[in-house]
């Protein structure tokens, strides 16, 4: 999680502090609680990584992926039109 997070937060091109304004931190603990999701010293509550996810355009699931391909996957998939996704579940479902 931590290093998916860091991934997530640097591709939107912000800061840690920036980050953990918009997720509503306290200007004051913002960059290091970010800091410490990051280095994996603590793990945000669901409602937070929610919030972290909203922010940064990415499914909770992909948080968790646990490998590169697998969280490719699921950020394409919560980027894909309601259209897009039902033509993949159709292909996926041939034989």
């Amino acid at each position: 999680m931590a290093l998916r997070l860091r991934q997530a937060r640097e591709a939107a091109g912000l800061s840690q502090r920036q980050l953990g304004i918009v997720a509503e931190l306290d200007i004051t603990v913002a960059s290091p609680r970010i800091n410490q999701y990051e280095q994996g010293r603590h793990m945000p509550n669901l409602r937070m990584l929610e919030r972290l996810g909203e922010i940064l355009d990415r499914p909770l699931p992909w948080f968790f992926a646990v490998d590169d391909d697998t969280a490719a996957l699921l950020l394409a998939w919560h980027q894909a039109s309601s259209l897009k996704r039902k033509r993949l579940l159709k292909k996926a479902a041939e034989p």
